[in-house]
């Protein structure tokens, strides 16, 4: 399906568009479990299962190094065969990884197990997310495109938030209930049967969108894109994931517990699941706020900036937080200008991307986030075992100012211009008319 099809007048979305969206959106929201459940538990294995510190960090990193390499070939996949047939693929594999879970956890040896699954599941999800980001540039021009990356980007993490909860509460509250089987094990199990259910309603309702008449035997399977706009993204993506995902989200449940901070009676687990999902549901809200407010704006860049902002601010509160409600308007900020940099982000890459290229464009910029992500845990956990959470947490405030300053330097470059219009730069018109 070309992008000249999918639009309404280059406007909006029709209401086949708007079904294809919501069916990739509920898929990758159920799939989403098996990457939440195993934030708030995992960082505590070290103490149930002998886990050291780094080799977490490793294990909650696998998926990402996984993903860094199956990210271009999935990429390089979707322009060649489509992406029907790896979104649903992807989403087996995540269902399987999350099982591993399982199997990890009462294996004599747990660490190499873990690895694998997280792994395994790092390439699955380099298919989902290869996809996903593909049909939405499928079915938008520039006028809706903002909106309905926003709307699959927040879908896609729209499930993570309810792993974590599913993995610190359940986790917590499951203990020892049904036949003394422990409550982290509980929740891997809750977890594998929704991502299951994911891949059943991928089959029956997400069409094919990008290849028509049979595979483009043009594209290699090792084909990435290695354009300027591309790598000025990527990099981008690299800078902030380097800190939200790599830096927050494996240490917050530490950071609970040596600050003594707790909600509702929960210990560190089930708090530091609630606290990241309030992160992550502020990050989907604005998500599609600000791809909304970005296609409603001549360019797309002051909308980056703005949300670039938010998310410093919002580490420099983290650092100095000594109290729940301080915590959580950290949390509100951080998610807030990650998830309001996300939508515009992409779409920007769309709007400079032919379609034909898209998969191989999104392969790239995955790549690059994945490299930050995956070294946050490796870096951060070893520094604050060293010099303490309030000096990492403030150094992590100059992350996204980074990601703005890379921003502006790239796209000037690109464009010749700081704040380029969004028709002015929209060469996917043109690739796809009919």
């Amino acid at each position: 399906m070309s992008g000249a099809d999918a639009t309404d007048g280059g406007s909006g979305l029709t209401r086949e568009q708007y079904t294809i969206v919501g069916s990739v959106i509920a898929s990758t929201f159920f799939v989403g479990f098996g990457g939440g459940v195993i934030f708030p538990i995992l960082p505590n294995l070290g103490s149930v299962l002998g886990i050291s510190p780094f080799f977490v960090g490793l294990i909650l990193s696998a998926n990402r190094f996984s993903r860094l390499v199956a990210n271009a070939p999935a990429g390089s996949l979707v322009d060649r065969v489509g992406t029907r047939t790896p979104f649903i693929i992807g989403l087996f594999i995540q269902a399987v990884a999350t099982f591993g879970y399982v199997i990890a956890y009462a294996a004599p040896f747990p660490e190499p197990w873990f690895l694998l699954t997280r792994i395994l599941w790092g390439v699955g999800s380099a298919l989902v997310f290869a996809t996903a980001y593909t049909i939405a540039a499928d079915v938008s021009q520039s006028g809706s495109r903002g909106t309905s990356m926003g709307l699959i980007r927040g879908g896609t993490i729209f499930g993570f938030p309810t792993g974590l909860v599913v993995g610190g509460v359940v986790s917590d509250v499951a203990d020892g209930v049904i036949a003394n089987i422990p409550g982290d094990v509980v929740a891997f199990v809750v977890a594998t049967m929704f991502a299951l259910f994911a891949t059943v309603l991928a089959y029956l309702f997400v069409p094919e969108t990008h290849v028509e008449g049979g595979s483009n035997e043009s594209v290699k399977p090792w084909e990435i894109d290695r354009s300027a706009t591309t790598l000025t993204i990527g990099l981008v993506n690299f800078t902030i994931l380097f800190g939200y995902i790599g830096a927050l989200f494996s240490t917050l449940v530490l950071f609970l517990g040596e600050r003594n901070l707790s909600v509702f009676g929960f210990d560190a687990q089930g708090t530091s699941g609630m606290f990241m999902a309030i992160t992550v549901l502020s990050a989907a809200v604005f998500m599609l706020g600000g791809g909304y407010l970005s296609d409603h704006r001549k360019s797309r860049v002051p909308t980056l900036l703005v949300f670039v902002t938010i998310a410093a601010v919002g580490f420099l509160v983290l650092a100095v937080a000594d109290s729940v409600p301080v915590l959580v308007v950290a949390c509100v900020l951080i998610g807030s200008g990650q998830g309001g940099t996300s939508g515009p982000l992409v779409a920007l890459l769309a709007d400079l991307t032919p379609v034909d290229q898209m998969g191989r464009a999104t392969g790239t910029n995955n790549v690059l986030g994945d490299v930050g992500g995956g070294l946050g845990p490796l870096v951060s956990l070893p520094l604050i075992e060293l010099v303490g959470f309030t000096p990492i947490y403030a150094a992590c405030a100059l992350l996204p100012l980074t990601a703005g300053l890379i921003l502006l330097i790239g796209i000037r470059y690109e464009t010749g211009r700081l704040f380029p219009e969004t028709d002015y730069i929209d060469v996917s018109t043109d690739s796809t008319a009919d």
